[in-house]
């Protein structure tokens, strides 16, 4: 039996799997960057927030 290296970038073919291949995610959408729409969601809060103090302190 010889042995044929396989390279490191790709998958040795598995023997008797019956196993089938996932589907891969989708990249992109709203939900790619959290951080981004967490900070737009803050930065509105404040803003809004900010509204009101100086209304309050304008009074």
């Amino acid at each position: 039996m010889t042995f044929t290296p396989v390279p490191p970038t790709e998958t040795p073919p598995a023997e008797g799997s019956t196993a089938e291949a996932h589907e891969e995610r989708h990249d992109g959408g709203i939900w790619e960057h959290p951080r981004w729409m967490l900070a737009l969601i803050v930065i509105g809060t404040v803003l809004v927030a900010g509204f009101f103090v100086a209304r309050i302190a304008g009074l």
